[in-house]
């Protein structure tokens, strides 16, 4: 397989072929340990190299791709956290999706990264498109296992239903802006190592809009956008962790008349348990038993998120032994049908404020221990021999 190839996997229900991104720090050709700045300057270099003004090859476009969303991941903290632990799939479980996709022109690829430093005229500016917005949703570990519905309210800028957006009253007049001619936008030419840059930026006059309206809406005074209390309902992924992020798109910002909204982004907050705390795709649970019941075995029962939970300890368990349950644990896919283990670690209690009769037989039983019975092979002794072995 070449430096460029691509792995395929099936996917599910089907029998066609998938393509697997590449790891993006292979892309980028960075180790796992780079910081920031050497990951911004190996994308950078891959850009001059990739960009069509350099390169005709008909693969540049996919490859400048391919950087720019290796680049998306390992450029921002938390999806580069994200990805480290759990690769592409928990990127996906989160939300994200790349920004390559929808450009019009290989140009318009490299404006949306590098506004217009690598050369080329560009288009008018036009309406401003709505900023994405981000949000957070506190939700119960209850609720990452078995999904739902839930409802979020926040403030948002929103297109003003007075005017519908025009800035205006009904009625009024409109002229085209002396300053830019009612382009929108005015434009300066200068000089860079990348090459003549052509700036557009909006005009200072009209605000990009090309026209004064002569009679401001009283609404939003001729802004043809306010600021509301907006609610949305939105569907809690099976398996979000805490800190990822669930993407909606078109549910930011309104945008300038004409133009698209920015995104929403809904970081989740998952609150802690008091029994349940995560370990990926398991569930990790603290429960006390009893020495004597250790030691002769017993069945616990442990209150799950879907009914009781039998705990078989076997018998002689010592302090923090685990036993494992298969399908208790986080939901592995989206539709819940796998899910992980549940850890039940075992804290052994050694009885306390004894009466006279449990002592007396608490002492009979002592006097027939033998050294066979208090030799424990998997001890903390024993754990803390392993441990140092793996130090040397």
């Amino acid at each position: 397989m070449s430096a460029r190839a691509t792995a395929h996997r099936r996917a599910p229900d089907s029998g066609k072929l998938q393509a697997v991104p590449r790891d993006p720090y292979e892309v980028l050709g960075v180790s796992r340990d780079a910081d920031d700045a050497q990951i911004k300057k190996a994308f950078r270099r891959l850009a001059r190299e990739l960009h069509p003004d350099n390169n005709d090859e008909p693969d540049a476009e996919e490859r400048f791709k391919e950087a720019a969303q290796a680049y998306e991941i390992l450029g921002d903290a938390e999806r580069r956290q994200t990805y480290d632990r759990f690769g592409h799939d928990g990127l996906r479980g989160g939300g994200f999706q790349s920004q390559t996709e929808g450009f019009g022109s290989f140009s318009d690829l490299f404006s949306a990264f590098f506004g217009e430093a690598f050369g080329g005229g560009g288009g008018p500016t036009g309406p401003a498109p709505g900023e994405d917005l981000l949000v957070r949703l506190d939700v119960e570990l209850e609720q990452t296992i078995k999904g739902g519905r839930v409802q979020i309210a926040f403030d948002a800028i929103v297109t003003c239903d007075t005017c519908t957006g025009t800035g205006a009253k009904d009625g009024s007049k409109t002229t085209t802006c002396p300053r830019c001619q009612g382009a929108g936008e005015l434009r300066a030419v200068s000089r860079t190592p990348f090459g003549q840059v052509v700036r557009a930026v909006a005009c200072d006059q009209c605000g990009g809009r090309g026209e004064l309206i002569e009679d401001p809406c009283d609404t939003c005074r001729g802004e043809g956008r306010i600021v509301r209390r907006r609610e949305v309902e939105i569907d809690v992924p099976l398996g979000i962790a805490h800190g990822q992020r669930i993407r909606l798109r078109g549910e930011g910002h309104a945008g300038e008349r004409g133009a698209p909204p920015g995104d929403l982004y809904v970081q989740v907050a998952v609150r802690q348990h008091p029994i349940f705390t995560r370990d990926g795709d398991d569930l990790i649970a603290v429960v006390p038993v009893g020495a004597p019941f250790a030691a002769l075995g017993t069945t616990l029962e442990l209150d799950g998120f879907d009914g009781p939970i039998e705990i078989d300890v076997p018998a002689g368990a010592q302090p923090g032994e685990e036993v494992r349950i298969a399908g208790q644990g986080m939901p592995r896919t989206r539709d819940g049908a796998h899910r992980g283990q549940l850890r039940v670690v075992l804290d052994v209690v050694v009885p306390r404020r004894l009466d006279e009769r449990q002592r007396e037989l608490l002492q009979q039983f002592a006097d027939t221990l033998e050294d066979r019975n208090l030799k424990s092979p998997g001890g903390i002794g024993e754990r803390l021999r392993r441990l140092a072995g793996r130090r040397r």
